[in-house]
């Protein structure tokens, strides 16, 4: 509760300041970003899921193990996590000592988000014999009551890492849950909870997107429907994806995964084509409206002032910590 109190009051205190801070449109925000990790020795993390800008201004891009894996190493005296709450939650609880900023405190995310602790400590208690692997998605609370975390790039291995007669909660994203179901032949009980990008995907478009472009391959997170899954060529995380359009030889690709990671597609495979997967309706759901929330100018800001900066307190940091420090070892010994 305190950490909410004190964000709120940060955020409410930035509203204000900001009215009267306009970024000029002539600033140089790469060039004004550059000086203030320089002077504030500062590293900016960026997901796959950000703006282009942001990307590219970033020192690190990734999906959620490789910037963990970051934010545990770095020797940066200020973290600067262009992504979502849970992600910065994750670099301050490796980083206890450090400043952590994330652009915008309102970044959340649907999985975070639908997985109350109360009601997942209800969830817990129904199975007593099972241990709890959850999916980073999640507030620095679900984490606490977790064994292991997991990200979409390590689960299979996390999982695996226990004997198959192990009971097991997987949670918060029931389709990631039941397609490691699948791979791994077990019975995980699942919590009902999904990501609301890759729930929108329509099967039904993407197939007439297929028909339209017979040479490309579909590619999916394995974050979608079982229903969209079936129909790809591949699936990964948002790293594994990335990596595959490097590998593959097709040259046209439908992306089932939140439209940021094209512009690192891009980057790496200027002569191949890649069409983003539409949504059921005719929004732009295939965006997340969290991930998206964050801006160049707010990078900015967040720097020049150093607010808002993740604040938690010990308890949660220590009891949050034994689980994401076990996901990375696992992953280490299974070289990931």
């Amino acid at each position: 509760m305190q950490e909410i109190i004190l964000q709120e009051a940060q955020n409410n205190i930035l509203k204000k300041g900001f009215l009267d801070l306009e970024v000029s449109p002539t600033m140089d925000l790469f060039l004004e970003i550059e000086k203030l990790k320089k002077e504030k020795k500062a590293v900016i993390l960026a997901h796959y899921y950000q703006e282009p800008d942001i990307q590219d201004v970033a020192d690190y891009i990734g999906d959620s193990l490789k910037l963990a894996q970051i934010a545990e190493k770095t020797q940066a005296e200020i973290i600067v996590f262009a992504g979502v709450h849970f992600m910065a939650e994750t670099a301050k609880i490796l980083n206890p000592n450090k400043k952590v900023l994330l652009p915008d405190l309102h970044a959340g995310c649907s999985l975070s988000e639908g997985c109350p602790p109360d009601l997942f400590k209800k969830f817990i208690n129904k199975h007593p014999d099972h241990i709890v692997i959850s999916y980073i998605n999640c507030s620095a609370e679900i984490k606490k009551l977790s064994d292991v975390i997991c990200t979409s790039s390590n689960a299979k291995a996390i999982i695996e890492s226990f004997p198959k007669e192990q009971k097991i909660i997987f949670a918060p994203d029931k389709n990631l849950g039941a397609y490691m179901n699948k791979i791994t032949k077990r019975e995980m009980v699942l919590w009902n909870g999904s990501c609301i990008v890759h729930e929108q995907f329509s099967l039904e478009k993407i197939l007439k997107l297929k028909e339209k472009h017979k040479q490309a391959k579909v590619i999916a997170h394995p974050e979608c429907e079982d229903a969209v899954l079936r129909i790809t060529d591949f699936i990964g995380s948002t790293s594994g994806l990335l990596n595959f359009t490097k590998t593959d030889e097709a040259l046209e690709y439908i992306i089932v995964t939140e439209a940021g990671i094209i512009h690192q597609m891009e980057k790496n495979n200027p002569n191949k084509k890649f069409i983003p997967a539409p949504p059921e309706n005719n929004c732009a759901c295939n965006n997340c409206p969290h991930m998206k929330l964050n801006s160049l100018e707010k990078l900015y800001l967040c720097m020049k002032y150093e607010a808002p900066e993740i604040i938690m307190d010990e308890e949660t940091i220590k009891k949050a910590k034994n689980p994401i420090i076990k996901m990375l070892e696992i992953s280490k010994k299974a070289g990931l």
